[in-house]
């Protein structure tokens, strides 16, 4: 029988070869991410992961430690690539403030759980910006990274070992906020192959 634990590592693994596909998507400048979602996202699972070694979760933490390192390395990719960005708006340094708002609300609790609902307010609010950047410019966008997340994530559910908050708290956010963005990212072609004739009228009115 297969010891269900592995399947964490796979997940990991999964989740780095999406986060590399990311980055040289990035590098090539056919995808331009938004730096203050990207490094955002890098802090907030970095403390949901110490809040859960915290309170002994165990190997449910590995998913959610990898929903930190890679957007760190596409932060970085970032930045080898002058056209490999988004310029910021003002709505994003909104998102970004009150992002840090809340990792600054958990260093005043210190309480695991507090921490848990302080990290997935943070990496929701930096997930705003990019959510509304694939909304209104999916080509400037990637699913691949989100998808491999969804999978990475979904794996931590195979070795909970506490069915409790702080077990359950930021893999579920995490599958539900990677799906999101998949939708919104790929909801042309979605839409497309649910329906092929308002598809093809809808993408020639936009090429217009």
């Amino acid at each position: 029988m297969i010891d269900m634990a592995y399947l964490v590592f796979v997940g990991a693994a999964i989740n780095l070869f999406g986060g590399f596909a990311y980055i040289r998507e990035t590098l090539a400048g056919r995808t331009r991410p938004n730096r203050i979602s990207w490094l955002l996202w890098s802090i907030a699972p970095m403390i949901a992961t110490g809040a859960g070694i915290a309170k002994g979760v165990g190997l449910a933490v590995v998913p959610v430690f990898m929903s930190g390192f890679i957007p760190f390395l596409v932060f970085l990719a970032s930045f080898l690539n002058r056209k490999g960005f988004w310029r910021l708006q003002t709505s994003d340094y909104a998102c970004g403030l009150f992002s840090l708002l809340a990792l600054v609300l958990w260093g005043i609790t210190k309480e695991p759980n507090i921490a848990i609902v302080f990290a997935i307010a943070s990496d929701l609010l930096a997930a705003v910006p990019t959510i509304m950047k694939s909304w209104s410019h999916p080509e400037s966008e990637s699913a691949v990274a989100f998808l491999t997340g969804l999978l990475n994530a979904l794996t931590g559910f195979a070795v909970v070992e506490s069915w409790n908050f702080s077990g359950l708290a930021f893999p579920v956010y995490l599958s539900v906020v990677n799906m999101t963005l998949i939708l919104v990212i790929e909801r042309r072609r979605i839409f497309f192959w649910r329906n092929p004739v308002s598809g093809v009228a809808d993408i020639s009115i936009n090429d217009v």
